[in-house]
């Protein structure tokens, strides 16, 4: 018996380094009833070496006495974008052709001394103004699925959309709604936990408030709190449905994030103590970045003074037999701590999608809308999409091209138009 099991694990081995889509050996021998139940678990126990598609996966090493594991990993996404603009001239560019390389990505994770403690490390490649070269690095501690504790750096929690990995998304990118609102990422400690195996999910935070890889110059730090409820079971995280989920799923979010930013002036212009918070980024239009909220309306606060920002959303998802949708509305207050002036910002959008061929080819729609002062008129932006994805392995290997009506009052009032193919690998 031990021989045919050390064979089966050879073979299994050898197999998996020349094919990681193809289903694994062990598991064709178990269909066919080769081996059994127990051969199955004996072999699949402990792989010094495996391979599995997949975000989070790639290739696992494990130690023989399986208290150690590491899995390494990474995401490519290779962009094509036109840009076709009708502002008024002297407005910035008005066309743009844009080849990139979107995401460059490289991960590590996995477990130390115990599967409780796990670990993870994230880099992108892709640097930019606003992009650090560090995305995630934090251990996760679990005492029981109810209560887990996080240290260091990750996805701020706030934002279905934002923490959907950019490489499990329906459209080539995220909504501008989601990116308008969205923190992005920084440093703290973070309470989590599943209860009832996933019908309701928590995060509490305290974290330091400055955004991804900056370190606060003040005392102050920001709290954020999102909670999920699955009424008719966990949802695993990503868009579409591949899968055509054969029982309904439905799922309900809501955020809450409160901060406190430096104003300061400089040149006659309003700026804040850091951009490295999405909200707080500028428009820029040769990067097709449509700005935070709080940016956009920074004229609002003239003097030199903290400004108390609250933002907060609430959110919903469902998928079925290939059907998936979402939708998500955002809002944000931004006060003066000295002026007492206040800047109001809110959002939405709508999305939705449906797999026309089983796991190949998949169609979506979406509509967002946003106002980033409340009390001011023409600065409101809009977008009308369309997405078709051909997926060749799910979202590990897949082709996607998306096409954006976009009316930006901000600008003119203009009607642009946004043509995107993007191609990407999982590994």
């Amino acid at each position: 018996m031990k021989r045919k099991i050390l064979a089966v694990a050879a073979m299994t081995a050898l197999f998996a380094a020349q094919n990681g889509w193809a289903k694994t050996l062990e598991d064709v021998l178990k269909e066919k009833g080769v081996i059994t139940e127990e051969d199955y678990k004996e072999v699949t126990r402990s792989k010094p070496i495996d391979y599995k598609p997949g975000n989070g996966n790639g290739f696992t090493f494990t130690s023989a006495d399986e208290k150690f594991q590491l899995r390494l990993g990474g995401r490519l996404q290779a962009r094509y974008s036109f840009f076709d603009s009708d502002q008024p001239t002297g407005l910035a560019v008005k066309d743009l052709s844009e080849w990139r390389i979107r995401r460059m990505k490289m991960w590590l994770g996995g477990y130390a001394y115990t599967k409780d403690l796990t670990y993870y490390i994230q880099t992108d490649f892709t640097q930019s103004a606003n992009t650090k070269f560090i995305d995630y690095a934090y251990l996760n501690y679990r005492f029981i699925d109810e209560l887990q504790i996080l240290g260091g750096q990750t996805k701020i929690p706030f934002g279905r959309q934002w923490l959907t990995s950019s490489g499990a998304l329906e459209f080539v990118d995220r909504s501008p709604v989601s990116d308008a609102f969205r923190p992005g990422y920084d440093t703290g400690i973070i309470l989590n936990g599943k209860i009832g195996q996933g019908l309701f999910n928590y995060n509490l935070g305290m974290i330091g408030g400055d955004g991804q890889g900056t370190v606060r110059a003040t005392n102050d730090n920001a709290f954020v709190t999102r909670i999920t409820v699955n009424p008719l079971g966990d949802m695993t995280p990503g868009e579409g449905d591949m899968e055509r989920t054969a029982k309904p799923l439905l799922s309900f979010g809501a955020d809450y994030f409160y901060d406190v930013l430096q104003a300061t002036r400089a040149a006659g212009a309003t700026a804040l103590e850091t951009n490295n918070l999405n909200f707080a980024q500028p428009r820029n239009r040769t990067t097709l970045v449509a700005g935070g909220w709080l940016n956009r309306g920074l004229s609002v606060f003239p003097q030199t003074e903290k400004v108390n920002v609250t933002a907060y959303g609430f959110d919903a998802a469902f998928k079925w037999l290939g059907a998936f949708a979402t939708a998500e509305y955002l809002g944000g207050i931004a006060e003066g701590n000295n002026s007492g002036k206040k800047l109001r910002a809110h959002g939405y959008y709508a999305q939705a999608g449906y797999c026309i061929v089983p796991g190949t080819l998949e169609a979506a729609v979406r509509y967002s809308w946003m106002d980033p002062n409340r009390d001011a008129a023409n600065d409101q932006l809009s977008e009308v999409a369309g997405a078709v994805s051909y997926y060749f392995n799910k979202h590990n290997l897949k082709l996607q091209g998306d096409i954006a009506g976009i009316h930006d009052q901000a600008t003119g009032k203009s009607d642009d138009m946004q043509y995107r193919l993007q191609a990407q690998i999982v590994f």
